[in-house]
């Protein structure tokens, strides 16, 4: 069922799903959709959650590979699958994690995405033993609100994903996690406008951007 709500999703949207719709797609009766479910939100709360913890295990795959050796690799990683979540999974560029449904659907004290952080925070604690602590879960929540808003605008663009787009939202993410975090990324050169480089850390900014070493808090 949660197989076809996530087709469905895709192809009606929110508002155009039913549970009657769900049941002829899945093909069992109407009384077997409610015996598990007693609404639509329901289905999509339980597809959303699927979709979250196939999300932290993609993470987990990524970081067993051992190729990814500091921090700012690991929110690359991140970055990177929900991306390919949007292209591959089906129902999830739709759903996204369950805001377009209710902004408190995975946690009813907290929204989405800062659910989405907390999870992204303990992974990378874990893995790369940065210090944990209210400072790194609140730029890891405002990090994952803009990675959002950025990828979202890609795919409006170009249903495969504005690549510019998505480019400019990793570069945008890394330079401000380095600024909060405090531990210079190595940015990729971005293709598309003039760079300069910064003196004390080597991480290219946009001209006119402030320099990193600026930053009294880096």
């Amino acid at each position: 069922m949660l197989d076809a709500c996530a087709e469905l999703v895709d192809e009606v949207g929110y508002e155009g799903l039913t549970t009657t719709l769900l049941a002829e797609r899945a093909e069992v009766a109407i009384g077997s959709v409610y015996q598990f479910f007693p609404d639509k939100r329901a289905i999509v709360q339980a597809l959303t959650l699927r979709n979250m913890e196939a999300y932290l295990e993609r993470l987990a795959d990524r970081f067993s590979q051992g190729d990814l050796a500091h921090w700012w690799d690991g929110v690359d990683a991140g970055i990177d699958e929900y991306i390919a979540m949007h292209r591959l999974v089906p129902g999830f560029r739709t759903l996204h994690f369950g805001d377009v449904v209710d902004v408190h659907l995975l946690d009813e004290q907290r929204d989405n995405n800062g659910v989405i952080a907390e999870q992204l925070a303990r992974v990378l604690v874990e893995q790369f033993g940065i210090t944990d602590g209210p400072p790194l879960r609140f730029a890891l929540e405002i990090a994952v609100e803009a990675a959002d808003a950025l990828i979202k605008l890609a795919f409006r663009r170009d249903s495969d994903g504005d690549e510019r787009v998505l480019a400019e939202a990793k570069a945008l993410i890394r330079e401000y996690l380095y600024r909060q975090v405090g531990t210079a990324p190595a940015v990729p050169e971005q293709s598309g406008g003039p760079e300069q480089t910064g003196a004390a850390t080597g991480v290219p900014v946009a001209v006119g951007a402030a320099d990193p070493a600026d930053n009294p808090t880096g």
